[in-house]
C-alpha cells in the first residue's frame, strides 16, 4: 500500500531534534525556525514535557471521557491562570480544526442562527464546517459548499459594520485569525477587532478568536487578539498547546452554557494529551517564554527591517512573515539546503517564521548571518 500523495515533501528524513535543532539520518543539524507549523511551543524534547508524559504513560495512558479525568480539571485551572480568564469554560479536543469546529457548532447552538462571517485569506482547517469559514477554493469540496458563510475583506471595519446593519439578526458567529497564518502573517488591527467585539455584542452573535497558530504565547501575549484590549467569547487552541502531542480545545464564555450531548469527543483530553498541554504551561511560566518570545521577536524584527531586499515585514512576537521579491524566489529554498535552516511559507511569496518560543538570541543572530550570506550569493550570481 502507498502512502495517499497529498504533501509536497523535501527529500529529508528527521530523526532527532533538541531545543530549536532537528537532525536527519545522516547526521546532518538543522535550525528549525518553522516549529513543524507553530506547534514546537517549548522547544523539542524538552526535558520537562518528555517526564511528565512518560509518568503519565506509567500510570494510565487514556480512558474515555465518561469518566473523571482530574487531569482535565488541572489543565483548565492552570489555563485559567495564565490566560486571566478563570470564569472562561475549556472544552478539550484533538486538533485545531476540530476546536473550530466546535466553536462554530457552539455557536449556532447559542444563538439559534446559522449565518457565520469569515474573512478573506482565512485559514481555520479542513474539517466540513472549519473549511467552509476558510478563503481557499483549492480546500472546498463540493460537500462543503454553504451558503451559510460569507467572507468579508479582512481588516475593513466599515464592511464589518455595514454587514451586520443589514443582517445582524441571522449571524451566528463572527470568527478571526488575530494574526492570519496560512493567509501570509496578516495582523489584525486592534480596531478591528474592537469593531467585532462591538457588533457581536450589539447583535448578539458570538465573536470566536481562532488562536489555534497565533495563541498559546506566540506573540507575545497568550492569546494575540489581547492586544486589542477585548475579550472574545470562545478562542480556539491548538498546535503550540502540546508541543507536538495532539491536543486542542475551545475556551468558552460564562454566558454560554453547556448542555450534556451538545458537544463529544472519543480522545480529546485524554490522560497523556493533558500531561503534555500541563508541562507546556508549566515550562512557559516557569521560562518566562512570552517574554522571550518578544524579545528575540523585537531582535529578528529589528535585523529583518534593515534588510532592504526584503518587503512589507509583519506580525508580533515570534510569528514573523515577509515578502520575497521575484528576483530572491530561491531564498527560502537556499536557506533549507545550503544553510539548514527550515522555515516556513506562505504563497506566493511570503516566508514565515514560526520557531519555538525558546529560541535564542545567538540562534536568532545565526539565523540573520544566514539569510544575509544567502541574499548577497543570489544578488552577486
Amino acid at each position: 500500500m502507498n502512502l495517499f500523495d497529498v504533501y509536497p515533501l523535501n527529500d529529508i528524513t528527521i530523526v532527532k531534534a533538541k531545543g530549536s535543532y532537528v537532525w536527519d539520518d545522516k547526521g546532518e543539524q538543522y535550525l528549525d525556525l518553522y516549529g513543524g507549523h507553530a506547534v514546537i511551543s517549548i522547544g523539542h524534547t524538552h526535558p520537562h514535557w518528555v517526564k511528565r508524559i512518560e509518568e503519565q504513560l506509567e500510570k494510565i495512558a487514556f480512558y474515555s471521557n465518561s469518566i473523571k479525568i482530574p487531569l482535565q480539571t488541572e489543565l483548565a485551572t492552570k489555563l485559567g491562570q495564565v490566560f486571566g480568564k478563570q470564569d472562561y469554560q475549556l472544552f478539550l479536543c484533538n486538533s485545531g480544526a476540530e476546536a473550530n469546529e466546535n466553536a462554530l457548532k457552539l455557536a449556532s447552538f447559542h444563538t439559534g442562527r446559522k449565518k457565520v462571517i469569515a474573512f478573506s485569506k482565512s485559514f481555520h482547517g479542513r474539517t466540513s464546517l472549519a473549511v467552509s469559514v476558510t478563503d481557499n477554493k483549492n480546500y472546498i469540496a463540493p460537500v462543503n459548499e454553504t451558503e451559510n458563510v460569507v467572507f468579508l475583506p479582512f481588516n475593513d471595519e466599515d464592511a464589518l459594520t455595514a454587514y451586520f446593519n443589514d443582517h445582524g439578526n441571522e449571524i451566528a458567529a463572527v470568527i478571526v485569525e488575530g494574526i492570519q497564518g496560512v493567509g501570509g502573517i496578516n495582523v489584525a488591527e486592534d480596531g478591528f477587532l474592537k469593531a467585532i467585539r462591538a457588533n457581536c455584542t450589539e447583535h448578539g452573535a458570538v465573536y470566536i478568536a481562532d488562536s489555534v497558530q497565533c495563541g498559546y504565547g506566540r506573540s507575545g501575549k497568550f492569546f494575540s487578539h489581547d492586544f486589542a484590549g477585548v475579550s472574545a467569547d470562545i478562542y480556539s487552541m491548538a498546535k503550540g498547546m502540546g508541543n507536538g502531542f495532539p491536543v486542542a480545545g475551545i475556551i468558552v464564555a460564562p454566558h454560554i452554557k453547556p448542555k450534556h450531548f451538545q458537544l463529544g469527543t472519543t480522545f480529546g483530553g485524554n490522560h497523556l494529551a493533558c500531561a503534555a498541554a500541563l508541562a507546556v504551561l508549566e515550562i512557559i511560566e516557569e521560562e518566562k517564554l512570552m517574554g522571550n518570545a518578544v524579545m528575540v521577536g523585537k531582535y529578528l524584527k529589528d535585523e529583518l527591517e534593515g534588510i532592504k531586499a526584503l518587503k512589507n515585514l509583519r506580525g508580533r512576537g515570534l510569528m514573523l512573515g515577509f515578502d520575497v521579491p521575484e528576483n530572491l524566489k530561491d531564498l527560502r529554498k537556499n536557506l533549507l539546503w545550503e544553510q539548514k535552516i527550515f522555515t516556513g511559507e506562505a504563497k506566493p511569496s511570503v516566508i514565515r517564521l514560526l520557531p519555538s518560543l525558546a529560541l535564542k538570541r545567538r540562534d536568532a543572530e545565526q539565523f540573520i548571518d544566514s539569510l544575509k550570506e544567502e541574499i548577497e550569493k543570489i544578488q552577486s550570481a
